[in-house]
Order: C-alpha cells, then structure tokens, then sequence
C-alpha cells in the first residue's frame, strides 16, 4: 500500500477544483454582469437613471459582485459537482415609477436580463464551434502554443453557453422577484397582474421550495436540453 496515496489523491481533487474555478470564473461574471448591465440599460431607456446615476451600468465586475451570489454558491455548486451552475450578481436598481409606457416598460426591462443570456450563449456557442472546426480541420495544431490558447477558450465557451442559458431559463420561471414573474406583471391584464404581484414577497421561498423538492430539475432540465441541442448540437 502507498502510504502518500491519500495525500496525492486530495492534491489531485484540489488541482481539479482550482482548475474549475479557473475555466468557471470568466464566463460567470461575464454572464451574471451582462444580465444585470441590461436591465440597467433598458431601464435607461425607457427614462429612469437609476442605475447609471449608482454607477451600475458597466462592466467592472467589482460592482456587481454578490458574495453569495457570485462567489460561495457557484463555488458550492462546482465542489459538489452539481449538474448545472447557477449564480447572480447584485441586482440593478430600477425605479419603476421613472419608466414611461406603464408596466409594458417593466416588461421589457425584466426581459432584457434573459435576452443578454440568450445572445450570451448564442455568441460563446459560436467561438465553441469556430474552435472546434479549427481543431479538427488542423489549421489550429493541437500541439502548439495557439492550440495551449485555443483549448482553454474552448472549453470556458462551453461553459459560458451551459451557464447563461441555465440563467435565462431560470429567470423566466413566472415567479415575481424573478425576471419571468415581472414580465408576466407587465404583461397581464391589471387583475391578474395585482394577483401575481402580491407572490413577490413569498417568491423566494417558492423557489427554495422547488429546489429542494427537485421540481425545480424537472422544470429546468428539459428546457436547458432544447436549447443547449440547438446551440451546441
């Protein structure tokens, strides 16, 4: 028996998890920045300043890291290799009082977050493929120094289309605070929309509640596999 064989072992799940959270890292912030940048952005458009007034809109990630949104549930996530990864930033602030054109304004501004996600995934699912083509054509060698680039940029482009679109999936669950629930306020007739509004206060926990029932997988699964066969194939 090899006595350091255990201690090589925990050398090996440490190395492995660093490496994780290398390749993870850039294509989180990058997708939980870019989500909150676009409300802020949206809500701009349509005629409140909040954001950019705080500094919101930009994509310095130091001002939109959330610590346990950002940085303790993704590395929880990655540690006990859950199935997909999930994450959020700091939310935008947006007052909704300043927007014009009424709630279809919310609207748009919660659809926004999703969209970027969307456009997010479709832009990574493209470097995704571009590289792939170059390594199989053989006009990126494997074993060179544009190949040692090329794969790590590969590899962070998977995640990046797996991530952003579990982000968009989720947040378009119909469950006020969540980016669905707003749009589905906005878009309602006032009856239902006041119904729906007033579940914001127990929203999180009706996530909590599907997330630890395991509804949640069988909500988000299906989807996530539709569009992560549409995009990586």
């Amino acid at each position: 028996m090899n006595p350091h064989a255990g201690i090589f072992d925990k050398e090996s799940v440490i190395e492995n998890f660093i490496l994780n959270v290398s390749l993870y890292a850039v294509p989180l912030l990058l997708g939980v920045v870019t989500h909150e940048v676009a409300h802020g952005w949206m809500a701009e458009k349509f005629g409140d300043p909040t954001a950019r007034m705080m500094g919101r809109i930009t994509l310095n990630p130091i001002v939109h890291i959330d610590l346990m949104g950002t940085i303790i549930l993704p590395l929880i996530l990655l540690f006990t290799k859950a199935p997909f990864l999930f994450g959020w930033a700091k939310p935008v602030p947006v007052n909704f009082n300043n927007l014009t054109g009424g709630r279809r304004s919310m609207a748009w501004v919660a659809m926004a977050g999703p969209m970027t996600n969307f456009l997010m995934a479709a832009a990574s699912a493209a470097i995704y493929h571009l590289i792939f083509a170059g390594f199989k054509s053989g006009w990126i060698p494997a074993e060179s120094i544009m190949g040692s680039v090329a794969e790590p940029i590969f590899l962070m482009a998977g995640i990046s289309v797996q991530f952003n679109l579990v982000l968009m999936v989720i947040n378009l669950l119909p469950i006020p605070p969540l980016d669905g629930g707003r749009i589905a306020v906005g878009l309602l007739p006032p009856a239902l929309a006041f119904q729906l509004e007033r579940l914001e206060r127990f929203g999180i926990l009706i996530v909590l509640l599907l997330i630890a029932t395991g509804v949640w997988g069988y909500i988000v699964r299906p989807v996530l596999a539709v569009f992560m066969q549409l995009l990586l194939g």
